[in-house]
């Protein structure tokens, strides 16, 4: 069992620090700009904090659609409040035993809860790279995403979906960076206009 609560807090932290004139800004997801990131995030606190309540309906069966997400006007407040009530549902009794679902996937609850701390960690970062915050991550949340990202084969059927190619870095690069690499993002990515506001 894992206490998601630092990690939320500070992912919950970038998130308030996005300008409204950054939603449209490129970030290292792709094709998803930060104002669909946000989206997805929100979606996603909501669907793993009802994977850890053992919900079974349509926020933990339903798969993620990229084409389908929109930002609530009220991002700022609503995706904060959505990442403090999944941590609460994974400090839950039981939330951690059996099995369960997310994104339209079963699985044991173990699993869904590295997943849902692997994904609110790494956003944490997209979201702040792409709009120029400062970001660190809670030592034992680091511990547990570098050992979820490792187990994961570097082989497009085991990664798809989930992460793109591992990124090689440095021998000298932080424990992060190595993370982000393990997790197929470049730790060296910057926006376009790079710089940090």
């Amino acid at each position: 069992m894992i206490d998601l609560s630092e990690s939320t807090r500070r992912v919950a932290a970038v998130v308030r620090g996005v300008t409204d004139d950054q939603l449209g800004s490129p970030t290292p997801c792709g094709a998803m700009p930060v104002g669909l990131l946000l989206a997805h995030l929100h979606g996603l606190s909501i669907a793993f904090r009802d994977a850890a309540r053992k919900i079974d309906g349509p926020t933990t069966r339903t798969p993620p659609d990229p084409g389908r997400l929109e930002l609530s006007e009220q991002w700022r407040e609503l995706i904060p409040a959505r990442l403090g009530e999944l941590a609460a549902a994974w400090n839950e009794t039981g939330a951690w035993t059996g099995t369960t679902a997310a994104g339209g996937v079963s699985l044991s609850a173990e699993e869904a809860g590295l997943v849902a701390l692997d994904e609110v960690v790494l956003h944490g970062w997209d979201l702040a790279v792409a709009t120029g915050q400062d970001y660190d991550v809670e030592p034992d949340a680091l511990l547990a995403v570098e050992a979820f990202c490792a187990s994961i084969p570097d082989e497009p059927d085991a990664r798809n979906g989930l992460f793109g190619p591992r990124v090689a870095v440095g021998e000298d690069a932080s424990r992060f960076d190595h993370v982000l690499g393990l997790a197929g993002r470049d730790p060296r990515w910057r926006p376009p206009e790079g710089g940090r506001r």
